[in-house]
């Protein structure tokens, strides 16, 4: 139809007329489309493929009138124009007459019922490629890049699938040098965001109109010039002498003539904190970090010997390899920033696709073929999706699950039992204020919780490390409570009196200045 009417427009009027109608018509077919309720996945991502489709259509016409309107060559005022005055008349039959040369040039010509083609255009299905594993846009499908992770110089072998699917957007514990070594990293990381931005665009397509990486890049310029990027403070250029002017984790070794007067004074803690600020290998017992560490006196970073600074943090004194590996790291830094922005809007589909992968590998292989068989079976009659019925004509009432208890769905998409709910405890809630005060929902589900980045995270923010000692602390102020008081007894060293513990004969524990003065009185 949208051909028939162009061959039609032989004025710049009559086109104006025809994109106006074009916009009309893509607006009410969205708003057509809308209407219709989607009661299933893949209905409700053919929809929104659909709206998609008709606001690209909308935006080129509308970018075609704003050209038309612009007139920079004055041919609108100039139609405009000959439209008025003595010859009106000849005009008009000038242009009925190319009606009817046209119409007689195509004597068969049958135009469409406008109904007919919409209600054609709202019950089709847009040609949507998803693999199997992606379930229509459920799931990511990351086993080619978990692949070529395992393999990869940069990447750790043996690591399960669900254990990538934790860190595949968490650069940081790739070493620098291991990704300024080469093409492998940049590559990868490369065809990563590739399949990400790709899948984000076929899976949520209405979210796509605007791209969500147009603003990445400008933001990364900013903090790329002012040192913020995270993990790249140093720009792959390793320590150096001028970045670490004003840090206060230095320390002022003219004050201490050796390295036992170092250790004594100051601790093995500080002495490993001054040491990983400078970039220096920080293992080894407290008298080798104090040695270390007074090999730096009166020498700059780079005078040093590089054998003693840890792995890619050595400075480069090179003029030529520090210009490759900063235009090296600022591309890799780039894409890193892009994955990362993708995957925060991608984190309920990664969350989707844990927990999907966690259900493959306790499910049977007659559980796992029949959910294969009712994804792919998905609408056969997309006429009837449209009007919200079911493949037998009746109401889609009957298909609807009663939940009234909002139980969780089992993998054949049903509640569990209610005895089994109660059975795993899913009827516990548990705060985090770590967390954010996030619930989770079970005692198995809190206690894995302390493991997963969500946590890992809080402790990091509040300068807590991540150990069993505050397995199962969740309120911020008792965190903050053992943490100083962990940091206390570390200074002041082990304590018999308040830090021995006696028990009684009824279970009850005390240290033992508390035991030792019951004791005397008769109490115990």
């Amino acid at each position: 139809r949208g051909k028939e009417t162009a061959a039609m427009t032989s004025t710049l009027m009559e086109r104006t007329r025809a994109l106006h109608e074009e916009v009309e018509r893509y607006e009410r077919l969205v708003a057509k489309d809308f209407h219709t309720e989607s009661k299933s996945h893949r209905s409700r991502l053919s929809q929104n493929h659909r709206v998609a489709e008709c606001v690209v259509g909308i935006q080129k016409q509308s970018e075609a009138l704003l050209e038309i309107y612009k007139d920079e060559d004055k041919s609108r005022k100039e139609e405009i124009a000959s439209m008025a005055g003595d010859n009106v008349f000849s005009i008009f039959y000038d242009r009925l007459k190319d009606v009817r040369d046209y119409h007689r040039r195509h004597p068969g010509l049958e135009v469409a019922s406008v109904e007919e083609e919409e209600a054609r255009y709202l019950t089709s299905q847009p040609k949507v490629d998803f693999s199997g594993e992606e379930g229509y846009g459920k799931f990511l499908d990351l086993h080619e890049f978990h692949r070529k992770f395992q393999n990869a110089k940069f990447g750790q072998k043996g690591i399960s699938y669900l254990e990538f699917l934790e860190i595949f957007s968490t650069f940081g514990d790739v070493a620098s040098i291991s990704k300024l070594n080469g093409e492998a990293y940049g590559t990868y990381l490369q065809e990563l965001l590739d399949y990400l931005h790709g899948f984000y665009k076929k899976a949520q397509p209405l979210a796509c109109l605007n791209d969500p990486l147009s603003d990445v890049e400008r933001d990364f310029v900013q903090k790329w010039e002012r040192s913020e990027v995270e993990g790249w403070e140093d720009k792959g250029l390793g320590t150096s002498s001028a970045r670490l002017e004003g840090n206060p984790s230095l320390i002022d070794l003219e004050a201490f003539e050796t390295s036992s007067d170092l250790e004594a004074s100051l601790g093995a803690d500080r002495i490993k904190e001054a040491l990983v600020a400078m970039g220096l290998k920080a293992g080894g017992t407290p008298g080798q970090k104090a040695e270390r560490l007074m090999k730096t006196k009166g020498k700059t970073l780079e005078e040093l010997d590089p054998k003693l600074f840890a792995k890619g943090k050595a400075p480069v004194k090179n003029e030529r390899e520090a210009q490759r590996r900063l235009k090296m790291a600022e591309s890799v830094a780039l894409l890193e920033c892009k994955i990362q922005t993708l995957v925060d809007l991608l984190e309920a589909t990664v969350r989707d696709t844990k927990s999907q992968v966690e259900k493959k590998a306790t499910s049977t292989y007659e559980e796992l073929v029949a959910e294969m068989e009712d994804n792919e079976e998905g609408l056969e009659d997309p006429a009837a999706a449209a009007a919200g019925m079911d493949l037998d004509g009746d109401d889609d009432d009957e298909d609807i699950i009663y939940n009234p208890l909002k139980l969780p769905l089992g993998w054949d998409g049903k509640p569990i039992p209610y005895w089994l709910y109660k059975l795993h405890g899913l009827n516990q809630e548990f705060k985090c204020e770590i967390c954010g005060n996030y619930s989770y929902w079970g005692n198995r589900a809190f206690e894995r919780h302390f493991k997963e980045f969500r946590h890992q995270h809080g402790l990091k923010c509040l300068g807590i490390p991540n150990n069993k000692v505050f397995w199962g602390v969740t309120k911020i102020d008792d965190a903050l409570a053992l943490w100083k008081s962990l940091q206390e007894k570390q200074q002041t060293g082990f304590s018999n009196d308040q830090d021995e513990e006696f028990e009684d004969k009824d279970g009850n524990v005390y240290n033992k200045k508390t035991y030792m003065d019951l004791q005397r009185q008769g109490l115990l």
